[in-house]
């Protein structure tokens, strides 16, 4: 059982109060009142019990909660249907370097893999698999792509002169990345520590003040189409660092938004993802319910309860510029939102840049210490 803790008050001006060993009394900090350990005791016999009574209350339902939390997994059968029809007008190419497995429709050409620029793709029979259940539609077009990705250079210090060039731009690939759409909702409850502080002069001297709080908020969060990437291929921390989408682009799928463009097959079922998806429901939640606590000098989370109520899990490819580009023998991957434009991509290093810099800063510290150590 989680142990209650019961904040004593002054009965006088509730400040907050304190047993003092010298005197045998409980005193408080704020008036001076003191009252005799008997005193108190009787003045908050209710209030411990009521506590306690919550206590036993709370360790029941957490332990039912807990225990519901594992009842219901989310809902993947619900994401894609059967390709039917639609399957007859699709290709299929697969990358022998990395593996990864396009397809597009039969008048669109592949002649390089989008994620590791092998110039060789082999092309073959469409095998199916789930037919996705939206697609969100290219917004910006390949020259766009490269604008972002030359502007992205700017402002990068350490980076090479010469890459700059955008000859070293091998390929750029539009490509409509798997995605698995989690939705559901969050019951929450978060206590919180909190404080009010108060500031006073009271003649020549200066009174700080403060009340300490302990509260507690609560409620049920609801979250539609939490993306989760279901491609190996692209890394998790590039995905996350291109969201978010705009949904309301969001158009039923149909293969008339796939010419020109490649689609990826995904290779991370649903059920794989749903710990990612818990992790990011979970986190907004209490991002959410901490938000609410307001009017305060500080607060501070000192525990939190969420209890996830999984729902239907949807399939959707999302629109995804891939840059491939390639400079002193190293390939470079970039990848772009196709909807907002937001790019990120690693870039290499000047040595040269790097320890110029380096040395800049180092100088005048080294330098501040030589004098330091000079009066020493």
């Amino acid at each position: 059982m989680p142990s209650q803790i019961t904040n004593y008050q002054c009965p006088r001006c509730t400040g907050p109060l304190h047993y003092a060993g010298s005197s045998g009394m409980v005193e408080c900090d704020y008036c001076g009142s003191s009252f005799t350990v008997q005193e108190i005791e009787a003045l908050y016999a209710d209030k411990i019990e009521q506590a306690e009574q919550t206590g036993v209350a709370a360790a029941q339902q957490q332990t039912a909660d807990a225990e519901a939390d594992y009842d219901a997994d989310w809902d993947c059968d619900s994401a894609g249907s059967e390709w039917g029809a639609d399957a007859a007008g699709m290709k299929q190419y697969s990358c022998p370097s990395c593996g990864a497995e396009l397809i597009c429709d039969a008048t669109t050409a592949a002649t390089s893999c989008p994620y590791c620029g092998n110039p060789t793709v082999v092309p073959a029979q469409f095998h199916g698999g789930l037919k996705p259940d939206y697609i969100l539609p290219f917004k910006l077009s390949k020259e766009q792509a490269v604008q972002a990705l030359t502007k992205y250079y700017k402002g990068k210090k350490l980076l090479p002169k010469t890459f700059a060039d955008s000859n070293h731009i091998e390929e750029i690939k539009g490509v409509y990345v798997p995605f698995w759409l989690f939705n559901g909702e969050a019951d929450v409850e978060m206590n919180f520590a909190a404080t009010r502080v108060y500031t006073s002069r009271r003649g020549n001297q200066r009174i700080t003040e403060t009340d300490h709080f302990d509260l507690l908020r609560g409620g049920r969060v609801s979250f539609s189409r939490i993306p989760v990437d279901a491609s190996t291929k692209m890394p998790d921390s590039h995905m996350d660092a291109i969201e978010p989408f705009d949904y309301t682009d969001l158009k039923p799928f149909s293969t008339a938004y796939l010419p020109g463009f490649l689609a990826d097959i995904y290779d991370v079922p649903p059920q794989s993802c749903a710990s990612r998806a818990d992790e990011r429901a979970t986190n907004t939640a209490k991002h959410i319910v901490e938000n609410t606590v307001s009017g305060y000098s500080t607060c501070t989370p000192t525990s939190a309860r969420v209890r996830l109520r999984r729902g239907r899990v949807d399939y959707a490819l999302m629109p995804v510029w891939m840059l491939s580009t390639r400079w002193n023998g190293k390939s470079f991957l970039f990848a772009m939102n196709g909807q907002s434009g937001k790019l990120i991509g690693d870039l290499p290093v000047s040595t040269g840049r790097y320890w110029a810099r380096f040395a800049g800063i180092a100088a005048p510290i080294a330098a501040a210490l030589a004098a330091l150590m000079f009066f020493l």
